[in-house]
């Protein structure tokens, strides 16, 4: 009888049988019925354990007793070794209660020798069936990778908003720290506090643009440069046993990238090989040419260690979601990495061996050195006591500026509002200068300043927007040249923007 339903494919089908009469009538049913298979037998179990390993099985068909070596025991050998595979015995002898007891223990059907006929469609059911739990288990897994991606988008989203608040000090405090202080090892250490405020801030709003599936803009990356700011921050990290070693073989080797995110690869895998290595070793960080590629020149770095290495299992894991062998790691880490190294249209590479550490090698698309050296910054010109007032429902920010700005010579006046701005201007005199946060809540910074035209106000405004939107311009009262500051803020940008305000 021809089957019908859609095509299976070649199958291999694995009998076994002690008979090779009866495996051979059984193999012509099937290929009779226009099934297109291979076709092994079997009759102990040592020869059918090889097997599955050896000829991978679709289907197995098996009779029910053999000369020491049952059907049951090969059910069994079957479910340990590939649980998946469809089972169906092939008896002249099975009984119904026999019959119902081999589908209670995990058969998918069963065909009496001397009613052959159903053999061949049988087959074919029990493979697509199985074919169909493989594929809905295989979709119920993505999707529960999908739900648990999604949680972890909501997360991401909440955790950015309240992470930069919670940095914003950090992105004010080093150049207070400066300003106050001679001492280098003081001027070292805030320069470590601005670059991890700098970092962590940056890493918000990455976190951000992988909810919305946007990404930040590239940027111009001296690979020197990346690497002195990655030993700054593996400083503190490395033990005393293990040898930090940073080489960048051209010191005008250049990239276009997202420096934070690229930033966060190299500390990723540093501080993943720093912990490799318990007993200490050397952990090195190269950076070279990586030769042409499609006539474009490439940039290779590589992260080695001395460590544990990994063996192949693990190495066949590495890079999927939620894979991790740390007791406290979230199996996150490598994935955002080979994410961020492959949105800048490169690829990473893993070798590694037991016993004899780990090489990860980074390929990204090189750009020529950039032309001129890094622009001198210039300082910005001191108050003379022009009174500011500061509008800022973010107490910490408020503080900072407060400090940062009387530190300048400003004359300072601090509202967590804008009733108590407007209380203050009513009851006082006018500022020189008003900032004010975009964000504030009981009066957006277009409305303060509107109120405060309506009172007279007519000196300049500047106006701390958050990183995620513009704000127009015809949103301000005529009359006020309103300049926009982006959050986060740097306190020289800050200074600058205040002296070209004050004119």
């Amino acid at each position: 009888m021809p089957l019908t339903g859609p095509a299976l494919g070649a199958l291999r089908i694995l009998l076994v049988e002690d008979s090779p009469e009866d495996a051979e009538l059984m193999s012509e049913q099937m290929l009779d019925a226009g099934l297109e298979a291979t076709f092994e037998r079997v009759e102990s179990a040592d020869d059918l354990r090889h097997a599955l390993a050896r000829f991978q099985p679709d289907i197995v068909l098996s009779d029910l007793s053999m000369p020491g070596f049952s059907g049951d025991d090969a059910l069994r050998i079957v479910r340990d070794a590939l649980p998946e595979v469809p089972f169906i015995f092939v008896s002249g002898t099975m009984g119904e209660e026999n019959a119902v007891a081999a589908l209670q223990k995990g058969a998918n059907d069963y065909i009496i020798k001397h009613q052959p006929a159903r053999l061949p469609s049988a087959v074919a059911r029990a493979v697509r069936e199985a074919r169909s739990a493989i594929e809905r288990s295989r979709v119920e897994t993505e999707l529960m990778r999908a739900q648990r991606l999604e949680s972890l988008s909501l997360l991401a989203a909440g955790l950015s908003h309240d992470l930069r608040n919670i940095l914003q000090p950090l992105l004010i405090m080093p150049d207070l720290l400066k300003a106050r202080t001679q001492d280098p090892q003081l001027h070292h250490l805030a320069d470590v506090i601005a670059e991890c405020g700098r970092r962590g801030h940056e890493m918000a709003e990455s976190m951000l643009s992988f909810v919305r599936g946007s990404r930040k803009a590239s940027e111009r990356i001296h690979i020197d440069d990346l690497f002195q700011a990655v030993a700054l921050l593996l400083r503190s990290n490395v033990p005393d046993g293990v040898r930090l070693d940073l080489v960048v073989e051209d010191e005008g080797l250049v990239v276009d990238a997202n420096y934070t995110e690229l930033q966060q690869v190299l500390l990723n895998l540093a501080l993943n090989a720093i912990q490799a290595m318990p007993d200490g070793g050397n952990l090195s960080l190269t950076a070279s040419h990586g030769g042409q590629r499609d006539g474009e020149d490439w940039l290779r770095i590589a992260v080695v260690d001395e460590g544990t290495g990994m063996d192949a299992d693990t190495l066949s894991h590495l890079f999927n979601p939620f894979f991790t062998t740390k007791a406290d790691g979230t199996g996150l880490g490598l994935i955002s990495c080979k994410r961020i190294v492959e949105g800048a249209g490169g690829s990473i590479h893993v070798n590694s061996q037991l016993g004899q550490g780990t090489c990860f090698e980074l390929r990204l698309p090189m750009h020529a050195s950039a032309e001129g050296g890094e622009p001198i910054e210039q300082l910005v010109a001191l108050g003379s006591g022009q009174s500011i007032l500061v509008v800022d429902g973010e107490a910490t920010r408020l503080s900072l500026l407060g400090n940062a700005l009387s530190s300048q010579g400003y004359q300072l006046q601090l509202a967590s509002d804008g009733p108590a701005a407007l209380r203050w201007m009513q009851q006082e005199a006018m500022p020189a200068l008003v900032i004010a946060d975009a964000g504030s809540k009981l009066l957006s910074a277009s409305q303060l300043l509107g109120e405060m035209a309506t009172l007279g106000y007519r000196g300049p405004a500047l106006v701390l927007e958050d990183a995620a939107g513009e704000m127009p311009a015809d949103v301000f009262p005529a009359g006020i040249e309103v300049h926009l500051l982006r959050k986060p803020l740097q306190m020289q940008q800050v200074f600058r923007a205040v002296a070209d305000a004050l004119g």
